[in-house]
């Protein structure tokens, strides 16, 4: 392995998470920006939109290996519900997520981020998410206000997800430096993991117990490429500390 001039990073699990998700606190945050509503549609109406729209439909798309963007959805979803906002599709993004979940950072993230950005190791973030690369950069600069991340893709804003290679050649084309000087942290061992493998990038899978049972791991094996296979932050940065000397 090569010490890295880039580390890309996943998003949920590896950088923060979401302690508490509560859509229905999300969909009732986002309610109190209502202009229209003609059909005097309740909160109950709206979960069981949502769960039509973004739990069948969206769901399905996602299952194949694709994305469809949270704001598409909510259009959508409000469309067929009648309701209207005095916010931007952004600014749904944004109160419903935050709503949903405040967000918080995984043990030792900013501990990181500062050492790496300490020692001009560029960083930046490709994640699978509903929510637009727009969305995910408020929360990633409130919660790590010290990161220096020179780009966030998000899936919903290229229509295809990890492990699909095509994420992390764009990616590539952004960072400008060739593959095996970038590494890839992220915490599914197939779709970070695997994905950043198969482009040369080295991977780096981030497997924390922090809230591990938010995710369903059924469909998951161990990585069929060479990585670093870490549980803490800190390994990590005693790795870098190591192959730089």
């Amino acid at each position: 392995m090569k010490y890295p001039k880039a580390i890309l990073f996943d998003y949920g699990h590896t950088l923060l998470y979401e302690p508490g998700w509560d859509a229905v606190r999300g969909n009732e945050a986002l309610l109190k920006y209502v202009t229209k509503n003609p059909n005097n549609c309740t909160l109950e109406d709206v979960r069981k939109g949502a769960e039509l729209i973004f739990g069948k439909h969206v769901e399905s798309v996602r299952k194949i290996g694709y994305d469809i963007s949270g704001q598409v959805g909510d259009k959508v979803l409000y469309e067929y519900l009648g309701i209207e906002f005095s916010l931007t599709p952004l600014e749904m993004e944004t109160v419903f997520w935050n709503g949903a979940s405040m967000g918080a950072i995984m043990p030792d993230a900013d501990k990181m981020l500062d050492y790496i950005n300490k020692n001009g190791i560029r960083s930046a973030v490709v994640s699978n998410l509903l929510w637009s690369g727009a969305a995910l950069t408020e929360r990633l600069n409130r919660l790590l206000p010290n990161n220096q991340f020179e780009f966030v893709m998000t899936s919903s804003d290229y229509f295809v997800r990890k492990p699909n290679r095509i994420l992390f050649d764009i990616a590539l084309q952004k960072v400008g430096v060739s593959a095996d000087e970038v590494w890839y942290c992220g915490d599914n061992p197939q779709a970070d993991i695997e994905g950043a493998a198969q482009v040369g990038i080295y991977p780096v899978w981030y497997d924390n117990d922090t809230e591990k049972d938010y995710k369903n791991c059924n469909n998951e094996h161990l990585p069929q490429c060479e990585h670093l296979h870490i549980y803490q932050w800190d390994e990590m940065i005693d790795l870098l500390e190591r192959i730089k000397a």
